[in-house]
């Protein structure tokens, strides 16, 4: 069975507010070809850096950037959170508009996107298919 390398998103905004590993590095650090780079979930990433009392935008921003200077696939997964119920709270509608467009930039920074609902993909951004192979 293949051991796949993990890290926690839940650690790299407190890791990165500590002074500890730099977030601007990951996950572009990762990816390399014939490497591909599994990031679930962003959504949890984005709770850690907020309540982490960073602030959302410039992390976003600093994830863009991320993606675009990756040297291998990867692949990003997220929850889709414009089709609910609007939260009661201040903070969970904040929260629900931070994902929203978490959800825009990452997707505009991606070469390809696909929207997975009732489990039958839908392809909203095509891209070539990536050359890799795993072990």
């Amino acid at each position: 069975m293949r051991k796949w390398p993990r890290a926690s998103a839940a650690t790299r905004p407190s890791a990165a507010r500590a002074g500890r590993r730099s977030r601007s590095r990951w996950p572009s650090s990762e990816a390399r070809p014939g490497r591909v780079v599994l990031v679930d979930c962003l959504t949890l990433w984005l709770a850690d850096a907020a309540f982490a009392g960073l602030d959302p935008a410039a992390e976003t921003a600093r994830l863009c950037g991320a993606i675009a200077a990756l040297k291998g696939p990867a692949v990003f997964v997220s929850n889709e959170v414009g089709a609910g119920i609007v939260p009661e709270t201040k903070l969970g509608r904040d929260f629900r508009d931070w994902q929203g467009r978490l959800n825009q930039e990452v997707a505009r920074a991606c070469d390809g996107v696909v929207l997975v609902a009732a489990g039958l993909p839908l392809l909203l951004k095509p891209a070539a298919a990536p050359q890799f192979q795993l072990d």
